[in-house]
């Protein structure tokens, strides 16, 4: 296994890092200021954060006002060094929800990508992927996570892979390391992430 690095140890650096930018960045609270409930999911929340710099945010309000929305990323961007912002606009389709994407840069200069989706309440996908993400975390032995972690490191910063489909593929295709994962991801196309609950 990778000379002597240990993934474990990376790991949990690289997810203190995550914690503390969001505590830095003060998002929960800034969420909280519209009324909202603010989750965190992904690789941070699961403690499967290795090097991608990614935090995963799910913002639930009663209903979806886009200058409310507005309001909270106007908050961020007065306060935080982001370097760019990107608004989607999805109230009108079956996922209710209105998709913000920032580029935040730390103090040692590292790019972190902030996911925040803001859904509303009640919604078809309200708590679909908090499920998702303690279904995972409920099969995390030792040894799966890292399996996981090492093919997250191991896998080319070039490659983009959704947690997801690792996730399918060691809990369900038993792959053990990255070739084997490019070999499942060939054989198992992954059509909709959300309907493939570990």
């Amino acid at each position: 296994m990778g000379g002597g690095v240990d993934i474990l140890e990376l790991a949990r650096h690289n997810q203190q890092t995550a914690w503390k930018i969001l505590e830095h960045t003060g998002i929960i609270p800034a969420g909280g200021r519209i009324g909202a409930t603010v989750h965190l999911l992904g690789s941070l929340k699961s403690g499967l954060l290795a090097k991608s710099r990614d935090i995963d945010l799910h913002i639930y309000t009663d209903r979806l006002d886009i200058a409310e929305s507005f309001s909270v990323m106007q908050n961020l961007a007065e306060r935080l060094s982001l370097k760019e912002v990107h608004y989607k606009n999805l109230i009108q389709t079956e996922e209710e929800c209105i998709e913000w994407h920032a580029l935040y840069e730390d103090e040692d200069r590292n790019a972190w990508k902030f996911d925040m989706i803001h859904i509303r309440k009640g919604s078809k996908y309200d708590g679909v992927v908090e499920k998702v993400t303690a279904a995972i975390v409920n099969r995390l032995i030792p040894e799966i996570k890292q399996t996981i972690l090492q093919i997250k490191f191991d896998m080319p910063d070039s490659v983009m892979i959704p947690g997801i489909e690792i996730y399918q593929a060691v809990f369900v295709g038993g792959v053990r390391h990255y070739e084997q994962l490019e070999q499942w991801r060939k054989n198992n196309p992954l059509t909709n992430s959300l309907d493939r609950l570990p």
